[in-house]
């Protein structure tokens, strides 16, 4: 049984926890109304720009002219995972979450003779992956000294994928990252980016015909390579927001269960102390009917 001075030692040890799991969690809640803010902003964007390449594609269809990273190579023989995380921990299980996905696409091209690559961007999920998938580590992007992730850092990512892509280094190349819902719904999504998969647009029934100029193929070589960096910044910037709404999240639960232990802990001090009390007494009793 713990003496009184170690229980009280656990006390103030926790204590001191739950004063920084508290202070980590208002910290990345000021951190998440911003992330959030920037999500949200880019989705607007992200869906027209998707719904207008989308347009292009279907009207470019399986045409000889159509751009490599719209037809995509003719193979699906290697495949590159894009696999992105944060750079920090303590935020539940977020980052386990994409590795899981990430690790669960691996094995299964595996499992059916595909070549398979990686690139990590952030420490952690390199960390998930590298002891079983280590082998298959190609690059990794490290964003420890970003303060603030911008289209730069998209734009410098895309550059990478799209000259692997023209080397001809892989056929499809998919990214792993987390959707922002809520502060406690982060979903693990799966994107393909080459060869350039759109979902079918809302507006599909919509009757107007546009005219381009010049011609679409032309139009698509242009904007596909700006369409790979804006998912890339686009799955950025639900990270950033899905992070922060973890680890809020994750410093919550925390500090609960920090103020449920110093409650259970407080209850075994006070009783360890009458009980040391009570002995005293008892000591003392005995003594004087001695006398």
């Amino acid at each position: 049984m713990p003496s009184l001075k170690d229980l009280k030692n656990r006390i103030e040890s926790v204590k001191s926890t739950r004063k920084i799991t508290k202070a980590m969690q208002m910290v990345a809640a000021a951190k998440l109304r911003r992330a959030q803010e920037a999500a949200e902003q880019s989705r607007p964007y992200t869906e027209r720009f998707n719904a207008v390449m989308a347009g292009l594609a279907a009207s470019v269809g399986g045409s000889d002219s159509a751009p490599k990273l719209l037809s995509g190579t003719g193979s699906d023989q290697t495949h590159l995972l894009v696999v992105m995380t944060s750079e920090r921990g303590l935020c539940g299980g977020f980052n386990g979450n994409i590795s899981k996905l990430a690790r669960a696409r691996a094995e299964e091209l595996t499992a059916q003779g595909k070549t398979v690559k990686i690139i990590t961007v952030g420490k952690k999920g390199r960390d998930a992956l590298k002891r079983e998938l280590g082998d298959h580590f190609i690059a990794h992007v490290d964003l420890t000294d970003v303060k603030r992730v911008g289209y730069e850092n998209a734009q410098d990512i895309a550059r990478d994928i799209l000259s692997r892509f023209d080397a001809a280094e892989f056929d499809v190349a998919t990214i792993f990252y987390a959707k922002f819902q809520n502060v406690v719904t982060q979903i693990p999504t799966a994107q393909q980016i080459i060869p350039a998969a759109f979902e079918a647009s809302e507006d599909e029934g919509d009757a107007t015909l546009y005219d381009y100029e010049p011609s679409e193929e032309a139009i698509l070589a242009d904007l596909l390579p700006r369409g790979v960096a804006t998912a890339i910044f686009s799955a950025l910037l639900e990270n950033g927001a899905s992070e922060q709404g973890a680890r809020m999240s994750a410093m919550d639960n925390a500090t609960r269960n920090a103020g449920d232990m110093i409650d259970k802990l407080t209850i075994e001090f006070n009783r360890s102390r009458q009980a040391v009390i009570t002995n005293e007494l008892i000591e003392i009793i005995s003594g004087a009917e001695a006398l």
